[in-house]
């Protein structure tokens, strides 16, 4: 089990002001976000329910598997979401010299360019730390190259095994208010909490007068 919040504290926010963890509104707007794809079948799926809630989302891509799977990230582009940058190899910065880190950024960021290049008014300046792990002094230069970098209000735990489909569901329901930013994966790993908790996300909010949107860049 882990031990990190499901909703940020406001220190954490507070700590890292530079960083993006939800969208302030007394308006009733909710920001889902989706890491770690495209992956064949749970992304087609999952714009499938976005399209039948009419939401909008971000997805923050990983390089290699926007290479490897071309076509569906074309589909989330032709459903009108908006993409973001996830590196090329989901490396955990913390790990990672930063020189190599802003090389996976750079990599996967071309890789965008490429595939957005017939979009109208793509813009491609949004960035999400795979884990949520990057050092302040790669944050300050991603921000200095012009990028927002995307963390988040609420986490799911979608990818987490200990955690049942019901909690997850909960999670969000519970937690999310106007403005927040929320991490779903559309990856194999959790997808089996994803596509249980998403449908009904949509549902109860979408009830209490909630519309979803894409993050802008």
């Amino acid at each position: 089990m882990t031990l990190i919040p499901t909703k940020t504290p406001l220190v954490a926010k507070k700590m890292f002001p530079n960083y993006i963890w939800d969208i302030p509104t007394n308006e009733k707007i909710l920001y889902l976000t989706f890491d770690d794809g495209p992956t064949p079948s749970i992304t087609n799926w999952t714009l499938d329910i976005l399209k039948k809630h009419e939401a909008k989302a971000t997805f923050f891509c990983i390089g290699n598997n926007i290479e490897k799977h071309p076509d569906i990230f074309q589909n989330i582009l032709n459903d009108g979401h908006t993409i973001g940058n996830h590196t090329y190899n989901h490396v955990k910065g913390w790990k990672t010299k930063t020189e190599d880190y802003l090389e996976e950024v750079s990599k996967t960021q071309k890789i965008i360019e490429i595939a957005t290049r017939h979009v109208p008014l793509a813009t491609h300046t949004l960035f999400r730390p795979p884990y949520g792990q990057i050092s302040r002094k790669q944050g300050q230069n991603l921000i200095e190259l012009g990028y927002k970098i995307i963390m988040w209000d609420i986490l799911s735990f979608d990818w987490e095994a200990s955690i049942s489909e019901e909690n997850c569901l909960q999670n969000v329901i519970k937690k999310a208010t106007n403005g927040s930013i929320i991490v779903f994966h559309d990856s194999v790993k959790a997808s089996k909490n994803m596509q249980y908790a998403l449908p009904k996300v949509l549902e109860h909010f979408s009830k209490e007068g909630f519309i979803f949107k894409s993050l802008k860049g």
